[in-house]
Order: C-alpha cells, then structure tokens, then sequence
C-alpha cells in the first residue's frame, strides 16, 4: 500500500502557498485566522482534551494567547486524551515504530508517522494525515531559495536532481520516512533520491556518496562539516552543486567552512518533527516563517511574548495544518529572535533568526561563572580552526576537549584550540581551568545521527538559565547577544559590576553595568571577530 497522498489537495495548497508567498500581511493573517478557528475547531471535536478546555467557546472567537502552554511529556503522558482519531493507539504507535520495515509505512492505512529523535528527553511520536502531509510537501518545494536560477529555469521541480540526504536512516525520524515516502510514491525517483546512513563508518559514507554523485546532499550542518574536511582532504570525491542543511545551528564560520570545501552554495532551512517547513532562507539570506500555516510565539521564562529583537527563553507552536494530533502552543525548546524589520526580498512573511536548542552553558570556576555556548563556538571556531569537535565539562574546573579527526594534525589543531580557549576564560574571570584534549574521539551521536557540541554538567542550585545567558529582565536583547552579555546568576551578587573587561557592541555601544561580558582575547578586537554573532543568517535547527 501507498503512503498516504491526496493529489487533488495538494493542488490546491501548492497554488495557495504560490499566491501566499506574494501576498501582503494582512492576506497572511486572514489566512492564519481561517485555519486557526479550523484547527481549534476540529480538536474541540475530537480531542477529549480540547473538548473539555473549549467548551462553551466559539473557536472563531478564541484568543489563541489565552490557551494554555502544552509540553511533550504531558501530551505523551495523555495520548489517548489528546489525538483526535481514538483508533490511534500509542501503544499500537510504539510498536510500529520499532519495526524498521514500516518506515514510511501507511498507519491504519491513513496516516504517516515519525518519532522525533529525543535529543531534548523521551521520544515523541506524531501522526500526520493526507492534508497535513501535502502542506509540507508543497512548502519544503515551492518555499526553498532558488540557489541556480538557470537550472531552475529549466527544471523548477528539480526533476533531474540526484539528491542524497545523509542521517540516520534506519529510524521512524522526520527526514528518514520523508525521504522513504517521496521514494514509494514515485519509483522513478528511486534511483535519484538516496537515503545513506550517517551512522556509518567514514570511509563507507564517502563510498556510498561517490556511488550516488549526488547533485544535491541534504544534512545536518556538523554531518556536512565532517564531509567537508573529507572533501578538503580529498577523501570524498562528489561535485554537488547544493548543500541543503538543517535540525541544528548553522554558525557563520561552518556555512563558509562548508561552501569553501565544497565549491558550492548553502540553503539552510528550520524544521522540526512537528512541523517538517517552519522556515526557509530567501535569496537575501534571512529565514522567513511558513506564517501561513504555522505560528511561532517567542516568550520568556513566564510565557510572556518577548517584542521584537529580543532572544526568548523558548518558542510555541502551533501546527495549523494537523488536525490528528492538535498541537497549539507547543513548547518546542528552541529559542528565536522575532524581526521587526521587513525582508530586502520584499516577503511579508515574517523574519526569524533562530539560535535552535543551542548546547549547554557552562558554570564554570569557584564562583559558577556562566559562559555562553556561542562564544566558546566562537572561540574554537575562529580562534583554533577546529570544526568537528565536543566540548564536555567534567567538573567546575575541568572540561574535556575530543575531535573525530585523528592524527599528528589532529593534535596540532587541539593543542591550538586549548591555549585559545584557556586564554578566553582567563579573561572571563575563570582561571586554573583544566583542559584535558582527546583526538581520534567521534561525537556520540543520538539515535537520530544529531548530537551536542557543548555538553555541562547540571546545576543542583539557582535559577534554570538558558543556554543563551539573559539578563535578570528574561532575555537579552540582540545587541546584547551580539557582544555575549549575561546577568551574574548569583542573588548574592545582585547589582554589583560584574568584574571582568567590557568589550563594545557591533554598534559601537557600550556594555551595561552590573552585566558580564562575553569577549575574545585582551586587548582590541580585530574587525569581525564576532562574525558568528553579527552577520545573517542565525539559522538553526531542529529535531
């Protein structure tokens, strides 16, 4: 049996989405309202959750901030309660799962279903139907930035593309049945469209790409790293003319790192197992929402709305186009920053930078000094050169450095990387640090192929902060991530100057007092040494 395809409505969406991509704000919005009220709707009918807390309440009417936050565990906790067909059974789910022959199988003959890796906990599962699963469809291909504008030209469905996509292909995850169910609704692009494990051995992932001679290979930014630095090598003998990246951060420093090695442009999109096409990056660079079908809230600690320009503790969402599996006001994890600026390209479609769920911050040193993950990516990044590496902090005053490369330059790159990185928290305040280096050392890797960069230990005291530090008001506004700014955690020290230097912002401001300051070496900055934080895009990452 065939997965699960509505040709009729995929019409349909594909030429809304084509008229939406051109439409005004206020077009936009009277589409997102129509299919809200349709969302809430449909899982007042059929969801016993929704069916309880909309009661009473006309779903045109209902004001989508005044609902309540849902998480994963709780909704996983109560899946019964929650999906809206009761012939779903998580249990019935599970085992499907489990089973690598089902991968893109139909679910009850109706229904695609994925599990989203666990990188953030336990493994949720989602179920998607025939109209959910065509409105992704239609924006991962009509919303993709047009990278070769000839060869779009003449092939705007990218029919003659031989794509590969690098991952974990041996599980129910997002991108592996995505890929598994374009393959069994078309044979002819069976040959064309490859899925290989990233799981591998190195030297068998390289043969496998250089059997397929992809045109186009889409993975995850630290996956396309480690292919660039076999490409450099000259380990890897594949000419793509794209790279299509995603489910994690994308810095600056990898995307250049990655089109140098690889002679060829970058397109970096944001998706999660919730939502495949959340966003996309347009020809200028900047990563647009897919607004028209999803809705992204920004909000701090408390689960106020964060104004534009200011980094959120975390991001809701809500899925306007499944109407199995309500999701509204779905904590996500990541954290994204909201443009108040519209797009050089002229999109309405709203503007996002998002930061993902970044790795850990660090507490390091007799007083848990906090040291944000952008800036030590920054530091081994820029500073050493070192791409394809895990930093792991063993204790308040140790941390273990390991990269996958191997050998007499290996080790070189290490030993760089450690003094740069012992001189940057020396000037943070954090002295006598223990750097312990370790080559030949793979990152462990989630059952997804994805995993941290930045791992800390966790705090038994204090205030949950975020991995991007925020100021005691519950975020930090962009200027401020821009030069690394923190508030000092410790109620002790509550509106004291934080010691330690202060460095100015990319425009040309200064610090604020009582606030820490992120800064790269003593002395004058050369110019674009926080290129990571500074320039366009911020693209990240999901699940």
């Amino acid at each position: 049996m065939l997965p699960p395809f509505d040709p009729w409505y995929a019409s349909q969406v594909c030429a809304d989405i084509l008229v939406a991509s051109h439409a005004g704000e206020d077009s936009l919005a009277v589409r997102r309202a129509r299919r809200l009220s349709a969302l809430l709707a449909s899982a007042a009918d059929g969801s016993p959750r929704y069916r309880r807390l909309l009661k009473g309440s006309d779903p045109g009417t209902v004001k989508l901030e005044e609902l309540p936050i849902v998480r994963k565990a709780e909704l996983m906790d109560r899946f019964g309660d929650w999906v809206c067909d009761p012939a779903v059974s998580l249990d019935v789910l599970r085992r499907f799962t489990t089973d690598p022959a089902q991968i893109a199988a139909p679910f009850l003959g109706r229904y695609v279903v994925w599990e989203s890796s666990g990188t953030s906990g336990e493994p949720a599962i989602f179920v998607q139907d025939a109209r959910a699963m065509a409105v992704y469809d239609a924006l991962e291909a009509l919303r993709r930035p047009v990278l070769r504008p000839l060869r779009h030209f003449f092939d705007p469905l990218g029919i003659g593309d031989r794509i590969a996509f690098v991952g974990a292909t041996g599980g129910h995850f997002a991108s592996t049945v995505s890929v598994e169910r374009l393959r069994k609704l078309n044979p002819a692009a069976q040959s064309r469209l490859s899925g290989i494990s990233f799981l591998q051995p190195i030297q068998a992932l390289t043969a496998a790409l250089e059997a397929h001679q992809p045109s186009v290979i889409a993975t995850y930014p630290s996956a396309a790293v480690i292919l660039s630095e076999e490409r450099r090598a000259g380990r890897l003998q594949v000419a793509p003319s794209e790279i299509w990246t995603g489910g994690e951060n994308l810095t600056t420093a990898m995307r250049e790192f990655i089109e140098q090695a690889f002679e060829c442009p970058v397109a970096n999109s944001y998706g999660a197992s919730e939502f495949l096409a959340i966003a996309s990056e347009c020809n200028a660079g900047r990563m647009h929402v897919n607004s028209d079908w999803v809705i992204l809230e920004s909000v701090d600690a408390h689960g106020c709305a964060v104004p534009a320009g200011i980094l959120g503790s975390t991001t809701l969402l809500t899925n306007l186009a499944n109407h199995v599996q309500p999701l509204i006001r779905y904590d996500l994890g990541d954290r994204i920053v909201l443009s108040g600026d519209r797009c050089p390209c002229s999109s309405a479609l709203p503007v996002i930078e998002v930061h993902g769920r970044d790795d850990d911050t660090l507490w390091l040193g007799t007083r848990a000094i906090p040291i944000v993950p952008l800036a030590l990516s920054t530091v081994l990044e820029d500073e050493a050169g070192l791409f394809d590496f895990r930093l792991e902090q063993r204790s308040s005053h140790t941390l273990l450095l390991t990269t996958g490369m191997a050998g007499v330059d290996a080790d070189r790159l290490l030993d760089r990387a450690r003094k740069s990185l012992g001189q940057f928290l020396a000037q943070q305040g954090v002295g006598g640090m223990k750097i312990r280096c370790k080559s030949g050392t793979p990152r462990p890797c989630g059952r997804s192929g994805k995993s941290r960069r930045i791992v800390g230990i966790p705090r038994t005291s204090g205030p949950p902060y975020s991995s991007v530090a925020r100021a005691r008001s519950g975020a930090l506004s962009r200027r401020q991530l821009q030069c690394g700014v923190g508030s000092n955690p410790d109620p002790a020290l509550q509106g004291q100057r934080a010691t330690g230097l202060f460095c100015k912002s990319l425009h040309g401001g200064q610090a604020h007092p009582g606030q820490r300051v992120v800064r790269l070496r003593g002395g004058e900055r050369p110019e674009g040494s926080f290129r990571n934080f500074g320039r366009h895009p911020h693209p990240g990452v999901n699940h």
